[in-house]
């Protein structure tokens, strides 16, 4: 696909709201500090909703006074002025009014995700050394197992603590925030922000989005960036938990309020699209933003078929040390030609090298390193000089300038368009989330019984990437599969447990003595050795699910007594389980079913019982004493409902 500069930015300027409330956000008010900026959109929009969950929805004015409250306690606490402050929350709304607090008290905020493992939570607050944890109720008491810090409870600061702002001076170059992500040493690495970084990244995401005073943004994570992608511009942040909402309560939310811009990772998307009904309208869907994976035509296909005419897809590409480098649009008319869309053209202010292993500019049509050169990027790694140093150098053009080399290699074409040619190391993007194999190679070596361990990324289906782990054991045998997840999940976040394991005698190597990655053998599908044995399905339900298991989880069969985490399930698989259970057998079960009931056997009762919850007692009754007349069944009723045949006999339509 090529597209011309100027196609591109008529597309772009097609996103604007209808209301045509768009003003553009100048390299002036990038001077300021967030919590400037934050406040100016409180003054002159007090009575707008800033913020809505399900649970919570706040003004603009409602939003200040709360982050204020937290603020005023924090500073009660420890004082204004930079440290770290740990912030324990799932994606929502007591997020966004905390780390607006931490701002405001000049504080540096390390987001935790409360559903990482805690083995990781603990290494990230001892790294960072925070000096005090915020959380609220659901989270506390995982608070108070974590580590003996001070805790503060959002939902316990009262109305003795004050509303108004706290009116400290902050200089663009004052810390926000340390945001970890996976490291190449096998243990995650902080990225440091400050004000003017995260601003200019703001700025940025606003003027290519045309991100304006009536729209609707969806946050997909617990993300200071991206909850201000909405409150510095007067607009409404909608935080959403995709695990919890699944694709239906998604799609249900994206209509109900009416949301102007869903941004979201490439998979997300993928199983949203895949699960619509065509019923839907999405009438102010204007624009979907993706990102953190390769987009194919096959999610540019579902965009088309479910979404209207009106509204723009656009891809970002980008990394977590710079935010957002790269945009490309397309409409329902853009023509389709290869297998990937380009990862598009740089955002205004944003200079893009590629570089060859010499740090030299390669030309164009030539494959280089992708090399960003701007003085707003990262700081720097927390406490980690040497990996600044080496992942920023200076420019030897303009000393207030820096370039930070991303390790994704690129093409540019003639016309500026920027091609993403995949990683020059081993690093793997997994459903949005940056995986270091490293970090996931040393955890594997950790467990007894592993002698050799190597994690790669494959995508046998576009789109569909997952990681593999190769081992060699140091026994007779290796440990089971059951074994392994169970203790990879004490360390690492979920997107971080290899899907697949397979156990080699030895690993292919080079002739230099190296692993040869691109030897290693292709996963066979087989079910892996779990603790417990297989048992077959005994129902035609059973039968029923274990077949969807299979086909999801990409095993050639699927015993009943096998959990769904054990087989390779995670999050986003869970999601694409359920919308194919509830498709197939036209049930209504939550998402949460999954993780409650996580084998085939315990789903089948669940369906079961969830059916019969439909049916009048009187009805039972009938078709109780009808099957115990035809057949030779136990008399006793409680025994009869957990029974397979009675339900075979009595509901054959869910049975076929």
């Amino acid at each position: 696909m090529t597209s011309s500069l100027a196609k591109q930015q008529a597309l772009r300027d097609r996103c604007t709201h209808p209301s045509g409330a768009f003003v553009e956000f100048t390299n002036e008010e990038a001077l300021e500090s967030l919590v400037q900026r934050f406040e100016r959109q409180v003054h002159m929009y007090p009575d707008r909703l800033a913020l809505k969950t399900r649970a919570h929805s706040y003004t603009y004015a409602e939003l200040n006074a709360a982050a204020n409250r937290v603020a005023h306690a924090l500073i009660e606490r420890r004082g204004a002025g930079p440290e770290t402050v740990g912030l324990l929350f799932e994606s929502g709304a007591p997020f966004v009014v905390a780390s607006l607090a931490t701002l405001k008290a000049g504080k540096i905020q390390v987001p935790l995700d409360s559903t990482f493992p805690r083995a990781r939570l603990s290494y990230m607050l001892e790294q960072s050394e925070s000096s005090i944890v915020v959380t609220d109720g659901s989270n506390l008491l995982l608070a108070q197992e974590l580590a003996a810090h001070p805790l503060i409870n959002i939902e316990e600061v009262d109305q003795r603590y004050s509303t108004s702002n706290v009116g400290l001076v902050l200089p663009p170059d004052t810390v926000t925030s340390v945001d970890y992500t996976s490291g190449s040493t096998g243990q995650p690495k902080g990225i440091v922000r400050n004000h003017r970084g995260v601003l200019h990244t703001v700025m940025h995401h606003t003027n290519t989005f045309r991100i304006g005073l009536n729209d609707r943004l969806t946050v997909s994570r617990a993300s200071l960036t991206g909850s201000l992608y909405a409150l510095l511009n007067g607009a409404t942040c909608y935080p959403i938990n995709f695990h919890q909402e699944g694709p239906l309560g998604l799609a249900d939310w994206l209509d109900r309020e009416a949301i102007t811009i869903y941004r979201g990772a490439v998979s997300t998307f993928r199983t949203l699209a895949s699960a619509l009904t065509g019923a839907e309208e999405f009438a102010c869907l204007r624009l979907i933003v993706l990102f953190g994976e390769p987009v194919y035509p096959t999610e540019v296909e579902l965009y088309r078929k479910h979404f209207p005419d009106h509204c723009i897809l656009a891809t970002s590409l980008g990394c977590s040390e710079f935010g957002d480098y790269a945009y490309f649009f397309v409409d329902k008319e853009s023509p389709l030609t290869g297998g990937v869309l380009p990862g598009g053209y740089a955002k205004e202010d944003r200079d893009i090298l590629l570089l060859d292993d010499a740090a030299c500019p390669v030309g164009v049509d030539q494959i280089g390193e992708i090399a960003l050169r701007s003085r707003f990027g990262a700081v720097g790694y927390w406490r980690r000089p040497d990996l600044t140093e080496a992942a920023f150098l200076s420019d030897p053009s303009d000393g207030e300038k820096r370039i930070y080399r991303t390790g994704d290699l690129g093409r540019r074409a003639p016309d500026g368009c920027l091609y993403h040619l995949g990683r020059k190391d081993f690093q793997v993007k997994i459903r949005g989330h940056r995986v270091e194999v490293a970090e996931v190679e040393t955890a594997l070596l950790a467990i007894d019984g592993i002698k050799e361990a190597v994690v790669v990324g494959r995508e046998d289906t576009p789109g569909d990437k997952r990681l593999l782990a190769y081992l060699v054991a140091s026994g007779q045998q290796a440990p089971a599969v059951s074994h392994l997840r169970r203790t990879l999940a004490e360390k690492l976040p979920d997107y971080m447990v290899p899907a697949i394991f397979i156990t080699l005698e030895s690993l292919p190597l080079t002739p230099t003595g190296k692993v040869d990655r691109r030897s290693l053998p292709a996963p066979r599908g087989t079910r892996p050795v779990l603790e417990n044995p297989y048992v077959a399905p005994s129902s035609p339900l059973e039968e029923t699910l274990a077949k969807i298991w299979a086909d999801v989880l990409l095993c050639d069969q699927v015993g009943v007594n096998d959990h769904f985490l054990e087989l390779g399930g995670n999050s986003l698989l869970a999601t694409i389980l359920v919308s194919r259970v509830l498709k197939t057998l036209n049930v209504q079960i939550a998402l949460r079913t999954l993780f409650e009931a996580p084998t085939v056997a315990e789903m089948a009762t669940v369906i079961i019982e969830t059916q019969a919850r439909g049916v009048s007692k009187e009805k039972l009754d009938q078709m109780f004493e009808e099957v115990l007349s035809q057949e030779n069944l136990p008399s006793s009723p409680s025994r009869m409902l957990k029974n397979s045949m009675f339900w075979e006999k009595a509901f054959p339509v869910w049975f076929f």
